[in-house]
């Protein structure tokens, strides 16, 4: 792991920092100070920065990302993220799965999420399946709200329905065949 590399790199430090205060006392403490830090830095290796699909992107397809997405555009397609923003101009049509969704723009599709917000100029046409919500006055949103522990990992559940009722529209399509 980073043992290595932190047992390697104080010691040339040290080693350094002995003899560079014999020549100049004042640059080697100065230097000394930011060296630490920026060891600290790499070794927190910061968040990247969210993907980010701008107002004229339309995009006919699913997108999934152990990241975050924050989504101006359109999109005909399902969405699994580690967090979604959708913004005031985007239009989704899909299922949306992810930990984190704030919903400024429009949504037709089913949502789950472990935190799912719905801001004053959201509008949303779907079911959410959520752990904990909140929805802004001024919302707009037609479906039902559904609490679970664990609204990602049932995701299983609808998929059982879906092939019973298949059956029973193949059923109903055989007799007019007849």
């Amino acid at each position: 792991m980073f043992s290595k590399s932190k047992i390697n790199e104080p010691g040339p430090k040290e080693a350094t920092a002995p003899s560079a205060p014999s020549p100049s006392a004042d640059a080697p403490a100065t230097s000394s100070a930011p060296a630490p830090t920026s060891s600290a830095a790499p070794a927190a290796k910061p968040k990247p920065p969210a993907s980010l699909l701008s107002s004229d992107l339309v995009i006919t397809g699913n997108l999934k990302t152990s990241g975050d997405i924050q989504i101006e555009g359109t999109l005909k397609g399902d969405i699994r993220a580690h967090s979604l923003t959708v913004g005031e101009s985007a239009r989704i049509d899909g299922e949306i799965l992810a930990d984190d969704v704030v919903v400024n723009g429009h949504i037709k599709g089913r949502v789950r999420g472990l935190k799912v917000r719905l801001t004053s100029s959201a509008r949303v046409e779907g079911d959410i399946i959520h752990k904990t919500i909140a929805i802004e006055s001024g919302a707009h949103f037609e479906g039902t709200v559904q609490r679970q522990e664990d609204p990602l990992a049932t995701g299983a559940k609808p998929a059982a329905a879906s092939p019973a009722a298949k059956p029973a529209a193949a059923a109903a399509t055989e007799p007019e065949k007849k």
